[in-house]
């Protein structure tokens, strides 16, 4: 990967990586020379002080590795807004956002909430970096129902929030040999990080593959237990609060899709500096790693722990039906110093050539409805 030599990391930074990597090199040589790409993924990501998101790199905007939604434009958090207050009156007034970034998103949905004078009694964020918590804190100081939490809890009724986390969970990564399917590991060997067969240990992670036993030889991708399980007990919280919705907002397919035979290398991406490549062995903790989400595996888990599947469509379609054509419409057209800039934004947004289709958004509830102007384009039958 051809990275120019402006963006190279600082010595600080290199020291941070080089640390991370001999962390990873003492738990692989003490986990019999193999250690699964999850946990290589999640030390890379969370190891405490090291990772990527436990470190103090600047993650997000032209400082960092990548944009999202709601760094583009604020129509995306006012949008969200409006259909925040469509649910919230049907359960507790309550807002949970996990890895909620620069904050800007929260920023957004509480400046309209508070235009509107129904404003949450509380907006939890669930936030394990320290440099981007810092960063909410300074943006949201003025909103005193901000709090912030180290895990979960127990039990919530309310509106759950995840814009753009479900793509930072751990994966599993599998291919399929002559000799049937194995997982795909990190090895350490030549003084540096090298990949690593193993026979699966536990076939059954195989099951949310579509036709897996028809796959081509050599076909690799990545299976999501983690994000499984973090949804298992996202809907374990809502069924123990007795009410609520939650909203995750990701780039992603159905398993129908995610698992074509052509995408035979999987959807694994990493992201240092706006440029994107498929190498996660570069500068472990100074980069981000991501895979595409299977919603259907996430919505199963949810429905398997007792929520509902409400809505499924891309974010266009939740967008649109949402209101972000009359929120744009707010400013007028006749003012085109304000409006343009406006409208191209919600181009970037809304497009399919942009982020209006990969992105797609999946709605689960427990005792709660949708008006029936929001379900219009529901692809759930997709899943």
């Amino acid at each position: 990967m051809q990275i120019p030599q402006s963006l190279y990391p600082i010595p600080a930074a290199q020291t941070a990586s080089h640390n991370l990597l001999a962390l990873i090199r003492d738990e692989i040589t003490g986990n019999a020379d193999w250690l699964s790409f999850a946990r290589y993924m999640e030390l890379a990501l969370y190891a405490p002080q090291l990772g990527y998101y436990t470190g103090g790199a600047t993650k997000l905007g032209a400082a960092g590795d990548f944009t999202t939604a709601p760094e583009i434009s604020a129509l995306f958090g006012t949008t969200l807004a409006n259909f925040a207050a469509q649910v919230l009156p049907q359960c507790t007034n309550e807002i949970m956002e996990f890895g909620a970034g620069t904050g800007k998103l929260a920023f957004d949905l509480l400046t309209e909430l508070h235009l509107r004078h129904i404003p949450p009694q509380r907006y939890y964020i669930v936030e394990l970096s320290g440099e981007l918590q810092r960063r909410q804190q300074e943006l949201l100081k003025n909103f005193p129902e901000v709090i912030w939490l180290n895990t979960m809890p127990t039990a919530f009724s309310g509106l759950v929030i995840g814009n753009e986390v479900l793509d930072a969970m751990p994966v599993q990564l599998v291919k399929k040999t002559d000799s049937g399917w194995c997982e795909v590991g990190v090895s350490w060997s030549e003084d540096r990080l090298q990949w690593a067969d193993r026979a699966l240990s536990t076939p059954a992670i195989l099951a949310q593959i579509p036709d897996a036993e028809a796959l081509p030889i050599g076909y690799l991708t990545e299976v999501h237990p983690i994000g499984q399980g973090f949804m298992t007990s996202v809907s374990e919280m809502l069924r123990a609060g007795g009410t609520g919705a939650v909203v995750w907002i990701d780039y992603g397919f159905p398993a129908a899709e995610y698992y074509l035979p052509q995408r035979d290398q999987g959807t694994l991406m990493c992201h240092y500096r706006h440029y994107a490549h498929t190498e996660p062995f570069y500068w472990p903790g100074l980069q981000d790693i991501t895979a595409h989400v299977d919603f259907s595996t996430i919505c199963q888990a949810g429905v398997n722990a007792g929520l509902e599947c409400l809505w499924y469509t891309s974010q266009a379609g939740f967008l649109l039906h949402s209101g972000i054509g009359e929120i744009l419409l707010r400013t007028s057209p006749e003012d085109p110093a304000r409006y343009l800039p406006q409208s191209n934004a919600l181009q970037k947004l809304i497009s399919p050539a942009e982020m209006g289709e990969l992105f797609k958004v999946l709605v689960m509830g427990l005792n709660i409805s949708l008006p029936k102007n929001l379900v219009l384009q529901d692809r759930s039958h997709r899943l």
